[in-house]
């Protein structure tokens, strides 16, 4: 089977910002002046801070109220995350129910899950193909769970009706919002690359310790 030297071998960097390839040993990218890296600088550390951050904030984006609504009819009421879901449930609305719980508390949690996944990927270089797929799938989702942040910033930017009804957004969507943000940074941060050569590295070592009786 034929092999081949990967960019990073050859001491070829990609511009993060133009995309242009050259020696990573000129330091800066010959058309944007772009700083050049083989990989990015720092990312499984930055990665693992970002979604421990958010796994931190989720707690308080599920505990406390996401949004207040005042209204002189039915008096004061607070929703979090999940009583919105139950509560949308209860009243017939399944396909917003659905949609909540699939993009507040499903999504993240996955993200989570996924973006720990990656991370072991590069610990113990396995299934580079599989997890790369797993990487683009999540970076493309982690935009929809800001669903929930969406409506109560419109709700708080439409519903205010004087002394009838006025609605306010909870310390829960702060928390949420954060959660969100993070996690969005943190599949950003990761460079797939890291996948592929954790298992080069991996599959260089096999023989090694086969010989040895490892």
């Amino acid at each position: 089977m034929m092999t081949f030297d990967s960019a990073a071998a050859r001491a070829l960097a990609r511009c993060h910002s133009c995309g242009r390839v050259e020696l990573v040993e000129a330091g800066h990218c010959s058309r944007c002046h772009a700083p050049l890296h083989l990989r990015k600088p720092g990312s499984l550390q930055r990665t693992m801070a970002l979604t421990f951050g958010a796994a931190i904030l989720y707690f308080p984006a599920n505990i406390l109220p996401v949004l207040r609504v005042d209204s002189t009819l039915n008096g004061a009421r607070e929703n979090t995350i999940i009583s919105g879901v139950v509560q949308f449930w209860q009243e017939g609305d399944y396909p917003v129910a659905i949609i909540i719980f699939v993009a507040s508390i499903m999504i993240p949690v996955l993200k989570f899950l996924a973006i720990t996944m990656l991370c072991l990927g590069v610990r113990f270089g396995c299934w580079p193909r599989a997890l790369t797929q797993l990487y683009r799938v999540t970076d493309y989702i982690g935009r929809w769970s800001m669903v929930d942040v969406f409506v109560v910033a419109i709700l708080v930017g439409v519903v205010q009706l004087g002394s009838v009804m006025t609605i306010n957004a909870g310390e829960g969507a702060f928390a949420f919002a954060g959660t969100v943000v993070l996690t969005m940074l943190a599949a950003h941060s990761f460079d797939p690359r890291l996948l592929w050569d954790a298992a080069a590295k991996n599959r260089r070592h096999s023989p090694a310790r086969r010989q040895k009786g490892i």
